[in-house]
């Protein structure tokens, strides 16, 4: 990626800015920066030379509107050029408030909509199914208690797979069987309190118990067959090998259990509002998505069993 020195330097604010006051993942700031290296290296191809700042905040309506245009002509998907825009406007964003650059064409341009997929959950059978199979692949008891507690965490407290592996052993407490509530530390440093159940508090005891390798308070508690943290690629390893196990659909993932958490407490009629906040969800639209999933279900049933369906 070409460009000033000048927009070097701002660059370098604008990822400090993400990862400090925005608080975002290091994995949301490296795809940010991603995207924002695509868009510069477009601008530079399109204006036939490097950009410096005056010539970024000069950018007009028409600019913008060919760097999509060069989007939709390459085949990237609607999703992927919302999040490049989400980026872009980012980087505007942070212009405006720290260095009092405006740019007016960008407020004008509306994000392309895209169809979010709706969340796969499994069935209540097929979840249960996974928790209580996982431990059978495992290559040693500890092993099969740790994969089984993960898994109930996703599944039993709706945790990211990234929040269930960064628990610490504190975390847990003296005896996780008497611990009522976990303090999650979710996406934006946002805590929230999830209640634990009974079985999942048994499943961390029991790994806890088996595990020979020293657990060291401020450190994750899942660790790995070696003794390191448990990295997500095993977790997700074996998910895939239970999907061959018992015949799930591809759409059967680590994340999948967190949506059938959610799925199964709504069709149980719990209210949107505590989903959310169990989910951790910023904002009410995202778990609104959950509704869909299951008016789908309940559509699916009254045409099988309707009498004029």
């Amino acid at each position: 990626m070409a460009c000033s020195d000048e927009i070097h330097e701002i660059l370098a604010g604008w990822r400090g800015w993400l990862a400090g006051e925005r608080r975002l993942a290091p994995r949301s700031v490296a795809a940010y920066e991603r995207d924002v290296a695509a868009f510069l290296t477009f601008v530079a191809r399109h204006r036939g030379g490097a950009p410096d700042l005056r010539g970024l905040v000069g950018l007009r309506t028409a600019d913008f509107r060919a760097w999509l245009a060069a989007r939709h002509t390459e085949g990237l998907a609607r999703s992927s050029t919302a999040r490049a825009m989400a980026a872009v406007r980012s980087l505007y964003g942070y212009l405006d408030r720290r260095h009092e650059l405006h740019n007016p064409a960008l407020k004008a341009m509306r994000t392309p909509r895209f169809h979010r997929a709706l969340p796969r959950p499994l069935s209540p059978e097929q979840a249960a199914a996974v928790t209580t199979t996982v431990g059978e692949l495992a290559q040693a008891p500890w092993l099969a208690a740790r994969d089984t507690a993960v898994l109930l965490l996703l599944y039993g407290a709706g945790l990211r797979i990234g929040e269930a592996l960064a628990l610490s052993r504190a975390a847990l407490g003296a005896d996780p069987r008497r611990l009522e509530v976990l303090r999650i530390r979710g996406k934006g440093g946002k805590e929230r309190l999830v209640p634990l159940l009974p079985v999942i508090g048994e499943a961390l005891a029991a790994y806890l118990a088996a595990c020979p390798w020293p657990l060291e308070s401020e450190q994750a508690v899942f660790r790995g067959a070696r003794g390191g943290p448990l990295h997500p690629s095993i977790v997700q390893q074996q998910v895939r090998q239970l999907r061959a196990m018992l015949g799930l659909p591809e759409t059967a993932t680590p994340h999948a259990l967190r949506h059938s958490f959610a799925t199964h407490l709504l069709a149980d009629g719990a209210d949107l509002r505590v989903i959310q906040e169990l989910l951790g969800h910023a904002s009410l639209s995202t778990t609104q998505g959950y509704t869909a999933v299951d008016a789908a279900r309940l559509l699916r049933i009254h045409a099988g069993a309707h009498p004029r369906g």
